[in-house]
C-alpha cells in the first residue's frame, strides 16, 4: 500500500492543511514565532511518518512523531488561551490531534509487539 493511502497519512494530510490555514490567520505579532513553531512541528510529523513508513525500525521514529503531536496539542491550547485560535477552531484541531495520537499509538503498539 502506498504511504499516501495509509489512514494516518490521509488523516495527517487533512490535519496539516487545516493547521496551516488556521495559523495564517494568527496576528502578525505572533505569526513568525508562535505560528511558525506550530507549522514546523506539523511538518516534522509528516517527515517522521514518511521515515517510519520506510524504516526497518519504526518504533523510535513513531514515538518522536507522537511527541511532536503532543507538543502541538500544548501549543494549540496556548494559542486558544491567547485568543489566536477561536473556540470552534480549537475544538476541531484538538479532535484531529487526538485522533492522530490514537493512530500513532496503535502503530507503536503494533511495532512493539513485533
Amino acid at each position: 500500500m502506498p504511504p499516501s493511502e495509509l489512514p494516518l497519512f490521509t488523516h495527517w494530510d487533512t490535519t496539516l492543511k487545516d493547521l496551516l490555514s488556521r495559523t495564517r490567520k494568527f496576528p502578525k505579532s505572533v505569526r513568525h514565532t508562535f505560528a511558525n513553531r506550530i507549522e514546523d512541528l506539523a511538518l516534522d510529523v509528516v517527515e517522521r511518518l514518511v521515515e517510519a513508513r520506510w524504516a526497518r525500525s519504526k518504533a523510535a521514529i513513531l514515538r518522536a512523531a507522537s511527541l511532536d503531536v503532543e507538543k502541538l496539542r500544548i501549543l494549540c491550547r496556548l494559542a486558544h488561551d491567547e485568543g489566536f485560535l477561536d473556540h470552534r477552531g480549537y475544538e476541531h484541531v484538538a479532535r484531529n490531534l487526538d485522533e492522530a495520537g490514537r493512530m500513532l499509538g496503535g502503530w507503536i503498539k503494533q511495532q512493539d509487539a513485533r
